[in-house]
């Protein structure tokens, strides 16, 4: 694929040499110009946007960069006057093939005046002519500029996640259940993040719980680099597993009915890593959601993981049972919500594949 810093002259990177009616050959509007990203932008843009306001905003914009096509994604940068005031960039996800991440972000001052529109849609095109999907979805904060900005694009929500902090003690312990001569029938283990069946297990959540926007069909090997491994941050696994007799007797382990993957903190300073009786742990909780019984597993395994410390844990509206016992906490006041509600919108645009 074509490197979207190869269809500028050097002389003058306003000038496109592709063929007409490319995406970078349009006029500038007014006396705004669009090109490519370049080393030193990110400094000259934080001068005229001031420091991100939260971390979600401070990921995004680590997202703009130089082109690339492993994977794909491509920046624009727009000058007023020579001087950066806006950027926007459209990034492949391998795991959700089917939309373009996109984020946007305009100098006060510059807004609504169409700047946005007419910098999205020349990524859109330039994605397009480098043979990716023109389908955008944007990650942004309720009653956000960006969010008036997706919806005046007739974009539409279709997920909402949120980091629930559940406080220790929060759940009384929840007893594993036991057949009628008192023996157990359910079992928690400790399970090593390079497991197959755990790396299935996820797989298998993670599908059923983004059906709001389809995954991949990768291998057991890139699940487990994406949310298993040291790259990961992952470092424990806890999972319950249900009818460990009937399973015994075919020689077998019981069906894995929950799960828990805990994580270590982004911190690069060892030191500031450490984590006190205070600090909540961050954690990926899954769970069977063909499975009746799943609120009580999801209690059973956060009881036993809250009994001493707190827990910070990703709730998408999409897992229900998840949703419903998280919910419960937060009307209790043992739970609350982390910064802002993270909101995807979503546009598939005509011509776009459904």
């Amino acid at each position: 694929m074509q490197n979207l810093a190869d269809t500028y002259n050097s002389e003058n990177p306003i000038l496109a040499v592709k063929p007409a009616h490319s995406a970078e050959e349009r006029h500038p509007m007014n006396t705004y110009e669009f090109r490519p990203w370049r080393e030193g932008d990110d400094l000259e843009l934080l001068q005229v946007w001031g420091d991100p306001r939260s971390e979600q905003e401070a990921q995004q914009r680590a997202s703009f960069g130089e082109a690339s096509d492993a994977p794909f994604s491509r920046t624009l940068v727009v000058t007023d006057s020579g001087v950066p005031i806006a950027a926007g960039v459209v990034t492949a996800s391998l795991l959700h093939p089917q939309r373009l991440w996109a984020y946007l972000e305009v100098a006060e001052g510059h807004r609504r005046a169409g700047l946005g529109t007419e910098l999205l849609d020349r990524l859109r095109e330039i994605a397009a002519e480098n043979g990716q999907v023109p389908n955008v979805r944007v990650k942004l904060a309720p009653f956000s500029t960006g969010e008036e900005f997706a919806q005046a694009k007739d974009m539409k929500m279709i997920q909402r996640s949120r980091l629930i902090h559940i406080d220790a003690g929060a759940i009384p312990p929840v007893p594993l259940r036991e057949d009628e001569n008192g023996k157990p029938t359910q079992a928690i283990e400790d399970l090593a993040t390079g497991s197959v069946e755990l790396t299935s297990k996820l797989w298998e959540f993670y599908r059923d719980s983004h059906e709001w926007d389809v995954p991949a069909e990768v291998g057991l090997g890139t699940v487990n680099r994406y949310f298993l491994s040291d790259e990961a941050r992952a470092f424990g696994a806890l999972v319950l597993r249900d009818n460990i007799q009937q399973a015994e007797k075919e020689g077998k382990k019981g069906e894995i009915i929950a799960f828990a993957v805990s994580y270590h903190p982004f911190e690069t300073d060892p030191a500031a890593a450490l984590v006190d009786e205070n600090t909540a742990t961050e954690i990926l909780l899954g769970y069977d959601m063909q499975n009746e019984g799943a609120v009580e597993a999801i209690m059973q395994l956060l009881s036993l993981l809250t009994a001493q410390y707190p827990v910070v844990v990703e709730v998408d509206d999409s897992m229900t049972a998840l949703v419903e016992v998280t919910d419960v906490l937060l009307r209790a006041g043992t739970a609350s919500v982390e910064g802002n509600p993270s909101y995807i919108y979503a546009s598939d645009y005509p011509g776009a594949a459904s």
